[in-house]
């Protein structure tokens, strides 16, 4: 049996009992800051310090709520921030800590002519999904009209992170299911993203190695050991992409969430294995300074799978294991109706890491082969 060690939640303790700090905002969800039991916990860690609470009601990162989290920032003054929830509360915090100053928020954002001084105050992340890897990276996304922009620079990355596997095991088996696999895609994507390196490919390699063992017993039957192993797995793919970054599949995943609601690591999972199969026959085209043969070499060991047809079989299989809806028509996704604001929702940044150049219609072709 595997063991983990965290000491988070002793150290977490050790760091509030600081005089300094005074006053805080906990920025959360409602939902999910009580049935994770973290409104306990902190009831308890918070009792002889000045609070204050913002609880955001949109499902994922949006301009208007940004807006609000920087004014209540700016009015409450707080000596730290503790963002408790999953990755769009993490992203909300981590935004709102470095654009305090920008006067035309919605502007600089599109054009990305935002400009971060510094952090409003230390901010300390924690995860209350094992997915998104957010507490260790320096990007946040926010949602403006419905497109995914992204906000990046090294002071975005949180002062400090605490994993705490007690408030992640009581999330719904939806909610897990999603974040779990997000965390798996994003250590598949990080190997094969033109900016990977050494070091990024030994951070997905130890995640896809951790996550892949615990992942559909951490949904069946989850305990201490497989909700700690995916905390880490999380945190490892988190690290990965930070260096490399995504490619196609989260570059194609956001309108999905931002037309449809299907939520984030969802949305991730429904084009994979379509973009996995895409670079791997266009594979002579490969536009990057590494043998992208070996990158799928790794995957194919990590997945015990022989090539290309038995590694898609065994991701749809996870994805079945896990109740991720495959079928696009049963999520009503309607790509008669909708293709052009799909695809003008597609992030370029991340498509441009993708090892395999993408034009336009090869994104119909991938696309509209999953009717």
């Amino acid at each position: 049996m595997e063991k983990f060690s965290f000491s988070s939640l002793n150290e977490l303790k050790s760091f509030l009992k600081e005089e300094k700090i005074k006053k805080i905002l906990v920025i959360c969800g409602k939902n999910s800051y009580k049935n994770s039991g973290a409104e306990k916990l902190f009831d308890n860690l918070l009792n002889d310090k000045k609070k204050e609470f913002f609880y955001k009601k949109f499902s994922y990162p949006e301009i208007t709520e940004l807006n609000e989290i920087i004014k209540t920032i700016k009015k409450s003054s707080p000596d730290l921030i503790i963002a408790v929830g999953g990755g769009s509360v993490l992203d909300y915090a981590k935004i709102a800590n470095v654009l305090t100053d920008n006067s035309h928020l919605e502007k600089d954002i599109v054009n990305s002519t935002y400009k971060i001084k510094k952090k409003f105050t230390k901010l300390i992340a924690i995860p209350t999904t094992a997915g998104s890897g957010a507490e260790v990276t320096s990007n946040g996304v926010i949602y403006i009209n419905k497109i995914k922009y992204s906000v990046e620079g090294k002071e975005l990355k949180p002062d400090l992170f605490f994993l705490i596997p007690e408030l992640i095991t009581l999330a719904p088996n939806k909610i897990k299911a999603s974040a779990g696999f997000d965390a798996i895609a994003q250590a598949i994507e990080s190997l094969i993203s033109k900016k990977s390196n050494e070091k990024s490919i030994s951070f997905a390699e130890n995640s896809l190695k951790i996550s892949l063992k615990y992942f559909i017993d951490f949904l069946n039957s989850p305990n201490y050991e497989n909700t700690s192993g995916m905390c880490l797995a999380s945190n490892l793919a988190g690290e990965a992409i930070n260096i490399s970054k995504t490619t196609a599949p989260h570059a194609v995943s956001y309108p999905f969430t931002s037309i449809y609601n299907i939520s984030h690591g969802h949305a991730v999972s429904l084009t994979l294995n379509s973009f996995l199969k895409f670079n791997y026959k266009n594979i002579d085209k490969a536009n990057c300074n590494f043998d992208l043969n070996d990158r799928y070499k790794i995957m194919f060991n990590l997945t015990k799978t022989k090539d290309i047809h038995t590694l898609d079989m065994f991701l749809n299989n996870l994805k079945d294991k896990a109740n991720l809806e495959r079928n696009f028509e049963k999520l009503g996704v309607n790509f008669e109706k909708d293709y052009e604001n799909i695809i003008s929702g597609v992030n370029a940044v991340r498509l441009s890491n993708n090892p395999i150049d993408l034009k336009k219609e090869d994104l119909k072709k991938i696309l509209l082969a999953k009717l």
